[in-house]
């Protein structure tokens, strides 16, 4: 166990233990050794945590746009400049490799540039559209805002969460992941240094419990969760029950790829191997249910495995030659163990299928095919590093296949007719669409999903406006 890793809470510009004194465990998943023990909040210090936004919030909200602009693009120097740090950390405790660490903590930092450019430019409207009357908008922040990250990808939903919270004038609650709070709180250390004052951002630790204390606190009026779609009805629950807060929810995906007989196939292969390949399949947008084209499903398979096995060398993630880590935990290993056993019952494994190694959670490249539409693997997020096969025959039989799912997160279209691609990007239910490109984001695009898997959007030149409330002025003129 390593005794210089800070894991206390983060209240008021202060590092300290839990007022209880408990405790959880972080292990390293690729040596299943204790990298650390992690503050529990306890209900007292999600109180403190509150109350110390709260009384951050006056100042925060009426300073300039470029004061938070400022402090923002310094947090995002900050994280440049500490990726090995944070790349460690996120190796020790996620199992994320170093190998692939400074494109993650890139796309953090970039994320916050995008939102500090946006704190400049926050404007309402104005009106002369009534006789007689001046009447405008005010864009205004909704006070405490309580922001619950996923383990996945822990410090690009900081970024993505917090990032637009504090540009449009919030104070900020992060309650991190129980499996990976270590970045969040050695990002914590740095608010001082980039300029944002104590209070404004507080980061507690703790599991479920942790959360929904969280999810109903009376004094946190505005809620961002990334997460399952279990625990987000939860939150969505005790949100609308405590005291009606505005919630955004980014849940789980099932995301259909659709590669059609004119596609470049040894592209798509690619593409959508690298999909799955990021972060050993633990992303919500990962391509994980493939449609393939009858006429091409034998070789389209071929290339996919070929394209696995150029990507692949499991490892230590502190091994600069390792490009994918285990999952996470052991509870996120037997859970995706459980559903490849599943997958076998229900249909065929091509390749892949079990563990790696006798030590550490990691888990081979997996691909099921002759599933039944009523398959589990079918139906529900695996969330590791397992896809599933099926092909078509028509573009009309694929739209109905791949609007069948509950989810709409993301999904992608393979093909050199762009007619084609067009009429599925508009006929396909989901909320982002890629045409010949896997799971991707844009930081001046919106991200959302459709159906079960969310409600609003994060990111896009919008990225503020689910932060603040709008209140609308009228100004009658009275003659002298």
């Amino acid at each position: 166990m390593s005794s210089n890793i800070e894991s206390r809470l983060f209240i008021n510009g202060e590092f300290r233990a839990s007022a209880s004194g408990k405790t959880f465990d972080i292990f390293n998943p690729a040596t299943e050794e204790l990298v650390t023990k992690v503050a529990y909040a306890d209900p007292s210090d999600v109180d403190a945590a509150v109350d110390a936004a709260l009384a951050a919030f006056p100042a925060w909200s009426k300073s300039s746009g470029a004061v938070k602009s400022i402090a923002l693009r310094k947090l995002a120097q900050l994280i440049r400049d500490n990726v090995d740090e944070l790349a460690s950390l996120e190796a020790r405790s996620m199992g994320i490799p170093i190998s692939q660490y400074p494109l993650y903590a890139t796309g953090v930092a970039d994320a916050l540039d995008h939102f500090a450019a946006l704190a400049l430019f926050q404007q309402g409207i104005s009106s002369l559209n009534s006789p007689g009357y001046v009447n405008m908008t005010l864009l205004q922040p909704f006070g405490v805002v309580g922001a619950i990250l996923p383990w996945n990808v822990p410090l690009h939903m900081f970024a993505f969460k917090v990032g637009p919270a504090l540009a449009a004038g919030n104070t900020v609650v992060v309650k991190t992941s129980e499996k990976a709070p270590l970045t969040n709180t050695f990002v914590a250390g740095l608010l001082e240094k980039a300029g944002i004052p104590k209070g404004v951002v507080n980061v507690i630790h703790g599991w479920g419990d942790t959360g929904a204390l969280v999810s109903s606190h009376m004094k946190i009026r505005k809620l961002t969760f990334t997460g399952s779609g279990i625990t987000g009805r939860k939150v969505a629950s005790a949100a609308i029950n405590s005291n009606l807060k505005n919630v955004t929810l980014e849940l789980g995906g099932k995301s259909p790829a659709i590669v059609f007989q004119d596609a470049n196939l040894e592209h798509a292969a690619s593409i959508l191997a690298f999909s799955m390949f990021r972060n050993s399949g633990q992303i919500c947008a990962a391509q994980t249910h493939l449609y393939v084209h009858e006429s091409v499903k034998d070789i389209f398979i071929e290339l996919y495995e070929k394209a696995w096995t150029d990507l692949v060398k499991h490892g230590d993630p502190l091994d600069i030659r390792t490009t994918q880590g285990p999952m996470a935990d052991q509870l996120q290993y037997q859970r995706v163990m459980e559903y490849i056993e599943v997958g076998k019952k229900e249909g065929k494994v091509v390749f892949g299928g079990e563990r790696v190694g006798k030590k550490g959670y990691f888990i081979q490249p997996t691909l099921i095919t002759d599933l039944e539409p009523s398959a589990r693997v079918v139906r529900e997020e695996i969330f590791g590093p397992v896809a599933i096969l099926e092909s078509f025959k028509t573009e009309e039989e694929v739209i109905r296949l791949a609007n069948k799912t509950r989810f709409g997160l993301s999904s992608s279209v393979f093909t050199k007719d762009v007619n084609c691609a067009m009429r599925l990007a508009q006929a396909i239910d989901a909320g982002n669409l890629g045409i010949n490109v896997g799971n991707t984001t844009a930081f001046d695009m919106p991200f959302g999903g459709a159906k079960e898997s969310g409600i609003g959007n994060e990111l896009g030149v919008d990225a503020l406006k689910p932060y603040l409330q709008i209140k609308s002025v009228f100004i009658r003129q009275v003659p002298n």
